[in-house]
């Protein structure tokens, strides 16, 4: 299946850019652009892509709530965020609205169309390591776990705490079933309740979730 990406960036060289990079793939196809938030908003409900490339710092409406809008209304397209700088904290909100990861702008061809393919997949750019350190940094924003968050986790049996504490440590569904010594396809299964009892999107969600519950503390 062809992966359809949405560009969203307020510089004409950033999307056409992308754009040609994408378009080279055989198995992703650009089918739109916009301009800032609020257009990104308008072509997301046009257009339906599986895959939205968002820019944060935009005019008109930012990229973190044209994300929380997107998410809210369109539970289908991912967001992908875009950032010059790896320890952003517009970043961390982004990912808080419901992105599902983020590349920098800098990113090579074979890194931006893999990071569109693991998103589209249902997966979450949390594997590299500079993802990782920028949940810890931001976690620290704040300095109290949310009462939401800790009434939540108390729906979470033992085993699916555990799982989501290596979610969040950036462990995949094969790295946590070794650690475990148990079928992936257990795993599976578990991180599937865990999102659905905490109600969240996916892998990234999770992180974030278990970080701001103190389930893992930020170093």
């Amino acid at each position: 299946m062809t992966i359809r990406v949405l560009i969203v960036d307020d510089q004409m060289m950033v999307r056409e850019g992308f754009s040609v990079l994408l378009n080279a793939m055989p198995d992703i196809e650009v089918v739109g652009e916009a301009v800032n938030g609020r257009e990104a908003v308008s072509r997301v409900a046009q257009l339906a892509p599986d895959v939205v490339l968002m820019d944060i710092r935009m005019p008109e409406l930012n990229g973190i709530e044209a994300t929380r809008e997107i998410v809210t209304a369109h539970s289908d397209s991912k967001v992908l965020v875009l950032t010059t700088f790896d320890l952003d904290e517009y970043v961390y909100q982004a990912l808080r609205a419901g992105a599902s990861g983020f590349l920098l702008k800098d990113a090579s061809a074979r890194q931006l169309a893999d990071g569109v393919r693991v998103v589209a997949a249902g997966e979450a750019l949390l594997a590299p390591t500079v993802t990782r350190r920028l949940i810890t940094e931001f976690s620290k924003l704040s300095q109290t776990p949310r009462p939401p968050a800790l009434a939540q986790v108390g729906d979470l049996t033992d085993r699916e705490t555990e799982v989501l504490v290596l979610i969040a440590q950036g462990l995949s569904n094969a790295e946590i079933a070794s650690h475990l010594v148990v079928a992936e396809s257990t795993i599976k299964t578990h991180v599937s309740r865990v999102l659905v009892k905490l109600g969240l999107r996916d892998r990234t969600q999770a992180a974030v979730f278990a970080y701001e519950a103190r389930l893992v503390t930020p170093s």
